[in-house]
């Protein structure tokens, strides 16, 4: 347990936040919200160590660790992958070389009875056990789950770290906090740099975890599934919601409509107390009465409102001609660098004003499908651009072509045309440059800052396609439902590189899964293809890498296994498979029906719920809001298997 006392933290004169405190209990999983600015990850570095606070303290046991995760990092180069990572268990290595030297000796040795060799063999069993006891003999394979759940491939445990991209990077570092396994782990915008597959294994490993968690993600999705406790930073203040995010969306929102109406009630107060100050002041016959009402006043403490942007931007991108009907079309599209094949065999056919989604893992070939679009590599096959196409991209490294040298104002207003010029703050407030953030120059602006100036440039140009390749990474979630309603409207076509669920979710209309150098297009929004995706996967798709290593280094085996295949598909089914097959749809129908009984339940259950909330009393009960809550996730998670089963089922029988 970790305990913050008293904490005030600031630079300067004005401190972020002044005298707050809370606990972060074992096993919790907390999301630390709050605007920009509002000091969430200086809170996660005081709580690391790295940064002193003005005054307060924070408590916890001796033998209690920390694992902090920045967004940047200063990262070491003179490693290979595997080393770096193994670096985590030196204590481990180093153990296991003592026990390694002390059976050498023991074995060299003849004097099996004397007083020393008795000492080396009491010193080898207590560092046996002792090594033992740690769980240190399996480091190897917790390394090997945890780099291949963050997308990496066995083929790049031996690559030097320095090949690597800075995400890559970023996901070594990452692979090594979780693998210390510390009590308490803080993760400031963990998923900036993966891929959807990768988002799902780290949630799931949180999931489970042991240690207590307290992240800052600006993905809704993300937080929403791993976190089940709320702390926002609001006004210097620390409000602890005791609710999973969604649920602390609907608390605030009633808090603030409370702090409001007393705000407004105390404003009343207070002009009262001073209009009858200032009647009676000069007559002697209230100075007593007038005397009380300073008093009054003073003593009257100032209700604060939390700070809400009520400000709703709405953007358009700009109008731009008709484009053909067939902007983009791709015939056995083909990419390899050397040896290595990135991309083959690419069909796809893209209609205008689809919106539509790449998704895989990294290294997949999303980007470099979007590259040979651009015509900035060279391909094989065939690549259509359609009549009067005008493409719009945001590549990864889009924000480093911005020029250096003007303001960001000026970046802005040297592309704005017509009533935009008029809106240029307001565009610049949606995507946190308001105030004075507006003259900085672009060469003391950070990656991410440079980022959503290049998005903000990309939505004042007249284009009909448009093309974002991780375009969410720097965004925060107001400047993310900005770009989001500006796509939605936006009557051109739309090609998204993302893993950011939420954002994809209700944009797209198709998924593009790029796998093992092929591109396969599912029909249907992100959630769609995830729950396809998870279907595909349950018998197997933790083996999928494991799969790919085989064949490509037991050749031989994998030809016979698909030759095995072969003829087992091509054969009839036996009587006795047939007979084994309809006990498992017997056994799912029987599932399906208790699923059935259970989720009328909880659609009962939250029909009382809702009745209750619909009372004004109740609406801000937070043990009725946490039990609908809970009874919605058991309902949603009835309903997904509820579909997973009958999609098991109508494969069973389509085998008989």
């Amino acid at each position: 347990m970790l305990s913050v006392e008293s904490l005030t933290v600031g630079f300067g004169s004005k401190p972020l936040f002044s005298n707050v405190g809370f606990v972060i209990n074992n096993h919790e999983r907390i999301a630390l919200v709050g605007k920009n600015g509002a000091g969430k990850s200086t809170l996660l570095k005081v709580i690391s160590g790295l940064q002193e606070p003005i005054s307060g303290k924070i408590s916890h046991p001796s033998d209690f660790t920390i694992g902090y995760l920045p967004q940047v990092m200063k990262l070491n180069d003179g490693y290979t992958l595997w080393c770096d990572v193994e670096r985590v268990f030196k204590k481990n290595i180093e153990l296991k070389a003592k026990i390694r030297a002390l059976e050498e000796e023991m074995n060299r040795r003849s004097d099996n009875n004397s007083e020393q060799y008795l000492q080396l063999v009491e010193e080898y069993s207590n560092l046996s056990d002792q090594y033992t006891i740690s769980g240190a003999d399996g480091y190897e394979a917790q390394i090997e789950r945890t780099l291949m759940g963050l997308g990496f491939e066995r083929s790049d445990f031996h690559r030097p770290t320095s090949e690597l991209s800075g995400g890559w990077r970023m996901r070594v570092e990452l692979a090594k906090i979780l693998l210390k396994k510390p009590n308490l782990l803080l993760l400031d915008e963990p998923t900036n740099h993966l891929d959807i597959e990768s988002i799902l294994w780290l949630e799931k490993f949180l999931s489970t975890s042991g240690a207590a968690v307290m992240v800052v993600s600006h993905d809704k999705a993300f937080i929403n599934n791993v976190t089940s406790r709320t702390i926002e930073i609001s006004c210097g203040k620390i409000i602890d919601y005791n609710v999973p995010y969604n649920s602390y969306l609907t608390l605030r929102k009633e808090r603030i409509e409370q702090q409001q109406r007393a705000f407004e009630n105390q404003q009343k107060e207070i002009a009262d107390i001073k209009d009858f100050i200032e009647r009676f002041r000069y007559k002697p016959t209230k100075a007593v009465q007038v005397q009380s009402r300073i008093k009054q006043l003073e003593k009257i403490v100032p209700i604060e409102v939390d700070e809400v942007d009520r400000k709703k931007i709405h953007l358009k991108f700009l109008p731009c001609e008709r484009s053909g009907d067939f902007p983009v079309i791709c015939k056995d599209v083909a990419k390899s660098y050397g040896s290595h094949n990135v991309l083959s065999g690419v069909n796809l056919t893209l209609r205008r004003g689809e919106k539509i989604a790449f998704v895989g893992r990294n290294g997949e070939g999303k980007s470099t499908l979007v590259k040979c679009i651009m015509n900035e590599i060279d391909y094989e096959g065939e690549l259509k651009i359609g009549h009067n196409v005008k493409i719009g991209y945001f590549a990864q490294n889009q924000a480093q072509r911005l020029n250096d040298e003007i303001s960001v104002y000026d970046t802005i207003d040297n592309v704005a045309r017509g009533e935009m010029r008029l809106r240029i703050n307001d565009i610049l407030g949606a995507f946190m440059f308001g105030g004075e953030a507006s003259e900085k120059p672009v060469k003391v602006l950070s990656g991410g800052e440079r980022s959503r100036l290049a998005i903000i440039r990309l939505l004042l140009e007249p284009v009909n396609l448009l093309i974002l390749d991780e375009p969410t990474n720097h965004l925060d979630i107001e400047s993310k439902e900005v770009l989001k309603e500006a796509i939605k409207v936006f009557e051109g076509t739309v090609i998204i590189v993302s893993h950011d669920r939420d954002f994809l979710d209700g944009l797209v209309s198709k998924v593009y899964e790029f796998s093992n150098g092929k591109v396969k297009e599912n029909i249907g929004d992100v959630y769609d293809f995830l729950r396809h995706h998870k279907l595909e996967s349950l018998n197997g798709l933790d083996n999928l890498v494991n799969k790919k290593d085989n064949q490509s280094g037991a050749a031989k085996k994998g030809l016979d296994d698909d030759k095995n295949r072969k003829i087992n598909t091509d054969s009839k089914v036996s009587y006795l498979e047939q007979k084994e097959k309809k006990k498992k749809i017997s056994k799912i129908e029987k599932k399906i029906s208790a699923l059935e009984s259970e989720i009328e339940e909880c659609e009962n259950k939250l029909s009382e719920l809702d009745n209750l909330l619909m009372n004004p009393e109740n609406s801000s009960n937070i043990t009725i809001v946490e039990e609908y809550s809970s009874v919605k996730n058991k309902m949603d998670k009835l309903i997904s298997d509820w579909e997973i089963e009958n999609e098991n089922l109508d494969n069973l029988k389509n085998e008989i």
